[in-house]
């Protein structure tokens, strides 16, 4: 009988990690769909800043040379802002993106890094391998994202580039493509490349009248659109760490349904086996007393 005690507590412990793995699914499920219609409600207007940007930057010419933003920074480090995830149980998200870290490290082992982390995850990674993390952002939290707090981590990335700290900015992200797939991505921030804002321009019909000059504008408008980039990046991240929980909880879930019926069919056979030794007990004992 120890042994159907055993599979009976087994079952038991396996129905109810499989009863937390559906939980922890559907409300995976439900903030995926809310996260994912931040995402594709942000899109219009990183593709309208972008291609105004754009058709400023075509208008200034041979100017945007001058800006500051747009030239090599004068320090002989790069700083990276890597969005990690602040809790695990979200299958291999932390790992692919750790991955696309470390082969970016060995181009050149010699580089000299400073890190500008969101996540938790991500800066105890990085302090596990002694990397030097310049600022962790913890308010807001990444699943509590918005405009304003990306706002603030893009400025910090703007200050510590025109202090003349860092050659470069980049930013290493988990891009959203789909419920199932999600790819660990670099984007160069910092300095902006002029080719790359004329790449950007879109077609538009006839003149367009600008109020004040174009250079006011283009100044102004291009601390919005490196803001609008840093946002659309943290947004992606924290939907493919829920597209990923979603799907590790969902796999977790039918593994346990698939443990449970195992274990089920391992007590079926044991109780069978000693309800018939117990009957031909009785049967034997009924025997001999002939």
């Amino acid at each position: 009988m120890g042994g159907i005690r055993e599979l009976r507590g087994r079952i038991k412990s396996v129905g109810n990690i499989k009863q937390i793995t559906r939980a922890m699914e559907m409300v995976a499920t439900t903030k995926l769909r809310r996260f994912q219609d931040k995402a594709v409600s942000s899109r219009p207007y990183a593709q309208e800043i972008t291609g105004l940007v754009g058709h400023l930057a075509r208008v200034l010419g041979e100017n945007l040379a001058d800006r500051p933003l747009l030239r090599a920074g004068t320090g002989s480090k790069i700083a990276v802002l890597l969005a990690g995830s602040d809790r695990g149980l979200c299958g291999a998200y932390n790992s692919n993106l750790f991955r696309k870290l470390e082969e970016w490290c060995q181009e050149d082992p010699a580089r000299s890094v400073d890190y500008f982390v969101y996540g938790r995850k991500a800066y105890q990674y990085l302090k596990k391998r002694e990397r030097n993390v310049a600022r962790l952002f913890v308010d807001p939290e990444l699943e509590k994202i918005d405009y304003r707090g990306a706002a603030r981590a893009s400025r910090a990335l703007r200050e510590a580039f025109l202090s003349g700290q860092y050659a470069g900015v980049r930013v290493l992200y988990t891009a959203f493509e789909s419920m199932v797939r999600y790819v660990p991505t670099w984007i160069e921030l910092l300095p902006i490349r002029s080719r790359a804002l004329l790449a950007e321009e879109r077609a538009k019909g006839g003149d367009v009248l600008l109020e004040p000059d174009p250079a006011t504008l283009f100044d102004q408008l291009l601390p919005r659109y490196l803001d609008t980039r840093v946002y659309n990046a943290l947004v992606e991240a924290i939907t493919s760490e829920y597209a990923s929980r979603r799907v590790s909880m969902k796999n977790a879930t039918e593994a346990a349904g698939d443990m449970q019926k195992e274990l089920k069919r391992l007590y079926n056979r044991k109780r069978q086996e000693t309800i018939t030794k117990e009957l031909l007990d009785i049967v034997g004992g009924a025997e001999a007393l002939r």
